[in-house]
């Protein structure tokens, strides 16, 4: 059937690459792979955009956010225009230099996706101010403040933006000096002195002179830090990136050049990834920027209490693109089966369905083929790639309608792969004005972040699709740290095992943690997903230890064992052994971030005595292939 699949026609920019063969200085095969398209000219700083569609379409809905009722619901969208965001970035902007901020002296943003986050964020990036969004998460999940404690300190902000003085106020009290200057869209902070927003959107913004917003704008060149993000910390601390306006600026125009469909018209974008992670605040705010399109905010998330606010967003916008993870893809694609309006709304004008964060089960895939086919008839094409926060984001994607899991495609235009080999794999490295210059006062992390090239290492792993056809580009094989030897000196590539265990999972495995390190067999740590509930006959209140303790549960996971070892072929990719925990990864051990991404080693080093225990076979509940 997929060889006749018809998709809604979609172009693709970069269909030839070109590789230059070369040794390094160990005497190792180097290949460097290029896109043949050329980059081209890009804007030189963020508010080039704003400045360009404030003028050419002032009334156009730049963001969205549903009304946040007193009850806790929402109400009615409430807009701002492009006219509107740019008034409220020079008025705001004006006060943060009125303040003396700068990039010793940041500003620091405690907040979920609101308006007034972006109009904060805006103004940072008019002024010449850099800003760091912060994970909420660290403030309000976190007990002990340790990784926001580490943000504040490495930073030194001299400003401090909270949503509302109540959900953030304790975390602020812990880590933030009083010196700092506070500033609340919302609420008040007990024995706090606080400034709210509405304060600085009445400043007046000054044309001309010293200190002049407008003055400050003219100044901020392509090497002007825009922003710090920090990455998600696993078995360290997070670490400060620098984003600078080239950096921000080309990823977007070689985002635009893969995926020319961004550009064909204003888009409309209707998401929750959070502005705190590069996808989310770089690639999807930038672009909507760069396109004068209109990004709804969507308040809700891809589990069990955030996906009916997701499916009234997507009954009422009809998105052009479609932004999401493998988890709320699985979801929006069960709730199609049944719901028309979803349906009709959803797939009328989307060009685009776009994915990141993990490998997509197929059976999601093609139950997203399905629904298309039979709605519309023809199919939405599932783009991806690859990137990371350090290339802000994007450095690779697809160029095909025919994508299968683990696919990233070719590079973007005006970056430069390097393909070196490590540790037995082909390790990936970047090249290219969107790569950060390095770390936030971290020398030796900067250092240690690049090769004698200058390319920037990333840990990533990949194959060519087809060796014989090198224009199809890049699949992933897994993260290089991640990979292990059993006992037997056999290499375990994680990646790829991974991924069968959460396809072959489907839709009982959220995620998976193998171990097996200096063992004789690969096991797994596997982390249940919500439909477990569902499959174990008990009610919503029962503890997640007896939900996965039921008879029907272990069943279907014993299957699961069993199918994988039938498709092993050794023992590198045989899972002998697993275990199902109730408890979820924890975003205070960085287990996992806010947007839902395992990590491995943290896990490892937190559970250490739950892997011992499963590999000397004293754990209770241990599951075995039964073939």
């Amino acid at each position: 059937m997929s060889a006749q699949a018809r998709y809604r026609s979609v172009r693709f920019g970069v269909t030839r690459v070109k590789v230059r063969e070369s040794k390094d200085a160990q005497g190792r095969a180097v290949r460097y792979v290029d896109a043949e398209l050329p980059l081209g000219p890009y804007a030189r700083r963020l508010s080039d955009h704003l400045l360009h569609w404030a003028e050419a379409a002032p009334d156009r809905t730049f963001f969205a956010r549903r009304e946040q009722l007193p009850d806790g619901k929402t109400g009615d969208w409430v807009r701002v225009s492009y006219a509107q965001a740019l008034g409220g970035a020079r008025r705001v902007g004006q006060a943060l230099l009125d303040l003396g901020l700068s990039a010793e002296r940041p500003v620091v943003i405690l907040s979920e996706n609101t308006l007034e986050h972006a109009l904060t964020s805006l103004a940072c990036i008019y002024a010449g101010v850099p800003y760091c969004p912060v994970s909420p998460a660290y403030a309000t999940v976190s007990q002990d403040y340790d990784k926001l404690r580490h943000v504040m300190d490495t930073l030194t902000p001299g400003l401090v933006f909270a949503a509302d003085g109540a959900r953030y106020g304790k975390a602020i009290q812990a880590t933030v000096g009083k010196n700092v200057t506070v500033v609340l869209a919302q609420g008040r902070i007990e024995g706090r002195k606080t400034k709210t927003i509405q304060s600085l959107h009445d400043t007046v913004p000054r044309t001309s002179g010293q200190g002049a917003v407008d003055v400050a704008m003219h100044a901020v060149r392509p090497d002007t830090i825009a922003k710090f993000l920090f990455t998600s910390g696993s078995t360290k601390m997070p670490k400060p990136v620098i984003n600078t306006h080239r950096m921000w600026c080309a990823n977007l125009q070689q985002i635009t050049l893969s995926l020319p469909a961004l550009a064909e018209e204003a888009p409309i974008f209707v998401d929750w990834l959070p502005w705190n992670h590069t996808f989310g605040g770089n690639h999807n705010v930038g672009l909507t920027l760069m396109h004068g399109g209109t990004l709804y905010i969507d308040d809700g998330k891809p589990t069990a209490a955030g996906i009916a606010e997701t499916l009234r967003n997507l009954r009422e916008i009809a998105p052009t693109v479609y932004f999401n993870v493998p988890t709320g893809f699985e979801m929006i694609a069960q709730a199609m089966k049944t719901d028309a309006a979803l349906r009709k709304t959803l797939l009328s004008r989307v060009k685009m369905f776009f994915y990141s964060g993990a490998g997509l089960a197929q059976p999601v895939w093609d139950s997203l083929h399905a629904t298309a086919e039979a709605e519309i008839g023809e199919r939405i094409v599932m783009a991806t790639g690859l990137g990371m926060t350090e290339s802000a984001p994007s450095a690779m994607f697809v160029n095909s309608p025919d994508v299968k899991a683990g696919d990233i495609g070719v590079p973007v235009p005006g970056m430069t792969l390097k393909l070196v080999e490590v540790d037995g794999k082909t390790e990936v490295r970047y090249r290219g004005p969107n790569v950060t210059p390095g770390y936030w006062r971290s020398e030796a992390a900067t250092r240690e972040a690049f090769d004698e090239e200058g390319y920037l290492c990333t840990g990533d792993a990949v194959l060519w699709i087809d060796e014989q056809d090198i224009h199809r580009g890049l699949k992933f094989d897994g993260r290089i740290a991640e990979d292990f030897k059993l006992a037997t000196g056999t290499f375990v590539s994680v990646g790829p095992l991974r991924a069968k265990v959460i396809v072959t999972g489907a839709p009982l495995v959220q995620d998976v943690v193998l171990t097996g390190l200096n063992r004789k067999e690969v096991g797994a740590l596997i982390f249940p997903s919500p439909a477990c509930r569902a499959v174990s006959g008990l009610g919503p209140d029962a503890p997640m230890s007896e939900v996965l303790a039921s008879t029907a549960v272990r069943q279907r996971m014993q299957a699961v064992i069993n199918e994988l070892a039938r498709g092993a072929t050794g023992s590198a990719n045989r899972i002998a052994r697993a275990l199902l925990l109730a408890e979820p990864p924890s975003i205070d051990k960085g287990e996992v971030t806010d947007k839902g991404s395992i990590n491995q080693r943290a896990v490892l080093k937190h559970r250490d005595a739950l892997v011992q225990a499963l590999h000397d076979d004293v754990a209770p509940g241990i599951l075995k292939p039964e073939t």
